[in-house]
């Protein structure tokens, strides 16, 4: 049987080549563009069926969502090398699709909601292309001082916005949309730049990581946007 990963599926091995680290950057783009996909279409299903995983107990949605989200991550982990890993990480775009429709739902209420969707959206296509074309002039590895900071950033982010669930402190709520858009914009850097040194050879694992930021940088600037230039006339 062919190996898979000469059609480009994980390649997870050491690599010095600048011709496979450049297939395995070409790969992340194209499976991260794909990976919208499945994220607008749940995202449109979650709005019009009215999803929410918090309906009930915000606490126990929590736990849910992230028992779900980390069964992603690790079914991913071990898929990485196939093609089912890549039919995994477009169902875990689906699933973070249905969990946007809340926000999207939201901003979809204010009369100009649809512009304030394509601001974000464009607003993110900026910063992508920005942190990823500052990623192939940094010289120096940020994976190792920089990325131990952003990991430290995502913990405090979490705690902060689940203790805001019961807070419901909107100056908090402000501060932490803020902070994650500054701090996973500085992820899409570290993480771009990590598939360009031949850090990280695998490009399932690549777009994944990629993913996230990108989708958290969108979902907190489209809540922004909603906070200061939602009309509801």
């Amino acid at each position: 049987m062919s190996d898979l990963n000469t059609y480009g599926f994980g390649n997870s091995g050491a690599t010095s080549s600048v011709q496979v680290r450049n297939r395995v950057l070409r790969n992340t783009y194209a499976l991260l563009a794909l990976s919208m996909v499945p994220t607008v279409l749940g995202a449109w299903i979650g709005v019009a069926t009215g999803f929410s995983l918090f309906a009930g107990s915000p606490f126990i949605g929590l736990i849910a969502f992230f028992a779900i989200a980390f069964g992603f991550f690790w079914a991913i982990e071990k898929n990485k090398d196939s093609g089912l890993g890549v039919v995994l990480l477009l169902g875990f775009t689906f699933f973070m699709g249905l969990m946007l429709s809340r926000l999207i739902g939201s901003i979809l209420g204010f009369s100009n909601g649809a512009n304030l969707i394509m601001t974000a959206f464009g607003g993110t296509a900026v910063i992508f292309a920005g942190m990823a074309s500052l990623a192939g002039t940094v010289k120096k590895d940020l994976s190792q001082g920089l990325g131990k900071w952003l990991f430290i950033g995502v913990i405090l982010l979490i705690l902060a916005s689940v203790a805001n669930i019961w807070l419901q402190m909107p100056a908090l709520m402000l501060t932490i949309s803020v902070v994650a858009i500054a701090i996973f914009s500085a992820f899409i850097l570290v993480d771009v730049q990590r598939v360009i040194n031949g850090g990280e050879t695998n490009y399932v694992v690549a777009t994944l990581s990629i993913y996230l930021s990108v989708y958290n940088v969108f979902s907190n600037l489209l809540a922004l946007l909603g906070i200061f230039g939602g009309d509801r006339e």
